[in-house]
């Protein structure tokens, strides 16, 4: 099913499809379904009714139309929904019809049919952002000696790895997925309480119906309904914007090194891919920009959802009703960034010649710190931080490196001998314990994805 004009930058072919009418109507007649041979199987409703509920709970030749519009008159999918289906069952079997949706609520089914719905897209954000994780892998493997500028508040800073960096991205995005394997572990639970909550139309058969249920369904039977208490629902939204965030994150990093003036790293391109309506030299980081829009829009909605959790007794008054859109749209964009993120680390190229000569074009500046260190062991480190800063002003000044300017400076070669100045601005021999770092995040992430 081809996605609306709309949703284009906001989510992906599979999670548009699975959030289509046709999904989410087949998503609401499983519960239906279920509920029917979960009833016969406890002797609640006859086996031939339940048989003639599961024939007609096929979402072909449902009018997906009429219900939406119905279900402004009742604030709920469900009302239309079972009238449909209700009708659809007596016209085979008049005497089934009566037992169609017995026991349950409206919500019972709405929310099931969400939880189905968030079964079936978990293994699809599953998928992409274990692509995206082995994509880092490599990346942090490949390039584990590659130098680069650190850089921070923008500025140019003392070297880093590009390894470390990718390995980074790696330790938060995989932290995310386990946050949100967690979460949908809590979610994916069957709904059924009826009316209040309580399943007094079964009687005491309740229970026993609503585990059978949950096995038809494959879902988690919970302690209880869950029909005013949304916080399972909220814990798996929140892991989704701290996911995205850590994807964003990347995102931002990958868009930055790829600005003309910097070029250390370029997104994938093709003819297809990048370009520019007015400008054919361009090539766009158009995967870290779509994960960026996914990013920025989950936030809002996340809050939203925490603002709809206020709800009022056995059933909720705007709340619940909330939900759904937002639901859809949160999974829709954490998806949308998994994947273009994925895309990025599996095609991204570094350019190593480029890392180095932007350290070289800071004429030995980034290095000031470690100048400073050596100096402070012999001369404190007030009066090293002193006379590196006059250094440093001297070499911009003068368009110099550091390095000629202290060796040119008496208080300073006093202390720092010529190899010592020879060796100052060689990056690979100032990145402290960067490798362990990477290494220990390798180790994590491969120790926590074999668990």
């Amino acid at each position: 099913m081809p996605m609306h004009l709309i949703d284009a930058l906001a989510t992906t072919e599979p999670l548009s499809a699975l959030f289509s009418d046709q999904s989410i109507l087949q998503a609401m007649l499983m519960f239906e379904a279920a509920l029917a041979r979960a009833e016969a199987r406890c002797n609640i409703i006859p086996q031939d009714a339940a048989t003639a509920i599961v024939d007609a709970a096929q979402a072909t030749g449902f009018d997906a139309a009429t219900i939406s519009k119905e279900a402004q008159l009742s604030a709920t999918l469900g009302v239309p929904l079972v009238k449909a289906l209700t009708e659809r069952v007596r016209r085979k079997n008049p005497d089934a019809a009566g037992f169609v949706h017995w026991g349950a609520t409206s919500q019972d089914v709405c929310d099931t049919a969400l939880v189905l719905l968030l079964k079936k897209a978990e293994p699809i954000l599953e998928s992409d952002l274990l692509r995206l994780e082995v994509a880092l892998h490599r990346l942090a493997e490949q390039h584990a000696n590659t130098v680069m500028l650190g850089r921070t508040l923008l500025q140019a800073a003392g070297p880093v790895t590009f390894g470390l960096k990718a390995a980074g991205w790696l330790g938060a995005i995989h932290r995310g997925r386990k946050r949100l394997n967690n979460s949908f572990k809590e979610t994916l639970i069957v709904q059924f309480g009826g009316a209040t909550g309580t399943l007094a139309a079964l009687g005491k058969d309740g229970v026993a119906v609503g585990q059978a249920l949950a096995r038809e369904l494959g879902l988690t039977y919970p302690e209880a309904p869950w029909h005013t208490f949304r916080d399972r629902l909220a814990t798996l939204l929140c892991a989704c914007g701290v996911l995205t965030g850590s994807l964003a994150k990347m995102a931002r990093d990958v868009s930055l090194l790829m600005q003309t003036e910097v070029g250390e790293a370029a997104e994938r391109t093709d003819k297809s891919r990048g370009g520019s309506s007015a400008m054919p030299h361009k090539r766009n980081p158009v995967g870290c920009v779509s994960a960026l829009a996914a990013a920025n829009r989950i936030p809002a909605l996340v809050s939203s959802f925490l603002s709809s959790m206020i709800q009022e007794q056995e059933r909720a008054v705007g709340g619940w009703q909330a939900e759904w859109p937002i639901v859809a749209a949160v999974i829709q964009a954490t998806g949308l960034d998994a994947a273009a993120m994925a895309e990025v680390a599996e095609g991204l190229s570094i350019n190593d010649a480029r890392m180095l000569a932007n350290i070289e074009a800071t004429r030995g500046a980034v290095f000031a710190e470690r100048a400073m260190m050596l100096l402070a062991k012999k001369i404190g480190h007030a009066a090293a931080q002193k006379l590196v800063e006059d250094a440093v002003r001297k070499s911009l000044d003068q368009n110099r490196r550091l390095a000629e300017v202290l060796g040119a400076m008496p208080e300073a070669k006093q202390h720092l001998d010529p190899k010592v100045l020879r060796d100052l601005e060689v990056p690979e021999q100032y990145l402290g314990v960067a490798d362990e770092f990477r290494k220990r995040l390798l180790n994590f992430t491969k120790e926590e994805n074999s668990s």
